[in-house]
């Protein structure tokens, strides 16, 4: 039998998430992702390398931009099919990929803008990447699957969704393929979450897989432990207060805005922390916040049994929801020590521009990273030491303090990441390490050679094996 396995995106870098299989004239897609790299802005605007009306399906792993980003081009361009995924998957990638047009479609008109402004001409035409009705053209499409359901995508392939515990709804995906009677199974991560992390459950382990792609997003460095989180944030918060100024938090909207919330309530119960406004200056956050309430159901027992005692960790008195851009732009005019968590989570975007340009150069506030920030990205480029940064076409020194608090990743560090693939049985024909700087995806691969002593590939873009 002869399959192909072809690496659209996340091979040796992080955001851009896509891979295709192919088998008996069947196309499918596991992820359609955007790059969020700005070396790699290129790839988004690439003809996809199969006419998209070729493609018979596309499985969804998560919700996260840089897995689903893609899909309103993807059927802009012809693809049809459908996109299978969990329901709770399916409600979040609604929300941010309507968010996510809308951003493309201010910032081309603001480019549009400031390049006359500046008497220059952008790369592209001034139009959108998509915009909200190519976005709403994807919806149609969406089949809501549930965990461990198997999923029929046509005579030679089915497939499996299981819990990866990285966000809410997020899934591992394992698809069968048979051909004359044989047959393989390829295992794809997507993004694994952490064990013993708040409100969702542990990742699945899996016993089976011929073909493993797994992510390596910190596969070159070990977190620290979940109990200094609420520590660290407790010191930012007194710290910061005590100085005069303001907090400001570069945060994804999906789980992290989330699990921020969830340690703020948990600090102030404990009175570890003194009363203090907090902004969720993101629509996106508070709709998918909304989701996070309904799909009980995902939560794990701790989260289960906190909310039997208590209201909901994602409510508690001094927290403002600023839903429009006026609400947004008043929380500058505020007096007295704020924490301000808006999007994007790597400052490539969306509303924490605003906020950094009013708060980077006053040495009395923080900027608290929760998340991972890539290279190429406005927050790489701050938490590296840059002394001085461009921010909306205009340079600002970066003289507020720079905190970094790596443990809140929702990404499986490498022993984590070993952890989930000692569940296998025995060892797959091959392991391909994606999702990750090439750094952190060599090093993981010599890991688990060293551990193992499986055999272990690090894709490049586009590369193309075929599993026998």
């Amino acid at each position: 039998m002869e399959i192909k396995l072809k690496f659209l995106g996340a091979a040796q870098n992080v955001t851009g998430s896509c891979h295709m299989l192919q088998a008996n004239g069947t196309s499918i897609l596991v992820d359609c992702g955007f790059f969020q790299e700005r070396q790699f802005n290129e790839r988004n605007w690439s003809p996809f390398p199969v006419p998209p009306e070729n493609i018979n399906s596309v499985l969804l792993t998560h919700a996260h931009l840089d897995h689903c980003g893609l899909l309103p081009r993807l059927v802009k361009q012809g693809f049809k099919g459908k996109i299978y995924c969990t329901e709770a998957t399916a409600e979040i990638a609604k929300i941010i990929l309507l968010d996510s047009a809308k951003l493309q479609m201010e910032d081309a008109e603001y480019k549009k803008k400031r390049h006359k402004k500046e008497g220059r001409e952008g790369p592209h035409p001034y139009e959108p990447l998509y915009t909200i009705e190519d976005a709403e053209a994807c919806f149609p499409l969406f089949e809501s699957v549930k965990y461990k359901q198997h999923v029929k995508i046509n005579h030679c392939m089915d497939a499996i969704f299981c819990d990866a515990g990285h966000v809410l709804g997020s899934s591992v995906i394992r698809v069968k393929v048979k051909q004359n009677g044989d047959s393989r199974t390829v295992l794809f991560s997507g993004d694994i979450g952490r064990p013993d992390r708040p409100i969702l459950h542990d990742p699945d382990l899996l016993s089976q897989a011929d073909y493993i792609l797994i992510e390596s997003t910190y596969g070159d460095r070990i977190h620290g432990e979940a109990a200094d989180i609420k520590g660290l944030v407790k010191d930012v918060i007194n710290d910061t207060k005590r100085a005069g100024g303001n907090i400001i938090v570069p945060s994804f909207a999906l789980e992290r805005s989330q699990e921020v919330l969830y340690y703020i309530n948990e600090l102030l119960q404990e009175n570890a922390i003194s009363r203090i406004t907090v902004y969720l200056d993101s629509p996106m956050a508070s709709k998918i916040t909304k989701v996070f309430k309904k799909h009980k159901e995902l939560y794990d027992e701790e989260m289960t049994e906190y909310i039997k005692n208590h209201e909901s960790p994602f409510e508690f008195e001094g927290l403002q929801m600023a839903g429009t851009s006026d609400e947004s732009k008043a929380i500058n005019h505020v007096r007295g020590t704020i924490m301000v968590i808006a999007g994007s989570g790597m400052c490539t975007g969306g509303r924490i521009k605003h906020h950094l340009v009013n708060n980077i150069e006053k040495p009395e506030n923080t900027i608290m990273f929760v998340g991972y920030q890539a290279i190429g990205t406005l927050g790489r480029r701050i938490v590296n030491g840059e002394e001085e940064v461009r921010i909306l076409g205009n340079m600002y020194k970066v003289r507020a303090k720079i905190v970094r608090i790596h443990g809140f990743s929702a990404h499986a560090d490498k022993e984590e990441l070993l952890h989930w693939l000692s569940g296998l049985k025995k060892a797959p024909r091959k392991l391909f390490v994606v999702h990750g700087e090439a750094e952190s995806a060599q090093h993981f691969a010599e890991f688990i050679k060293e551990k193992t002593n499986w055999p272990v590939m690090v894709p490049n873009y586009q590369d193309e094996v075929i599993l026998d």
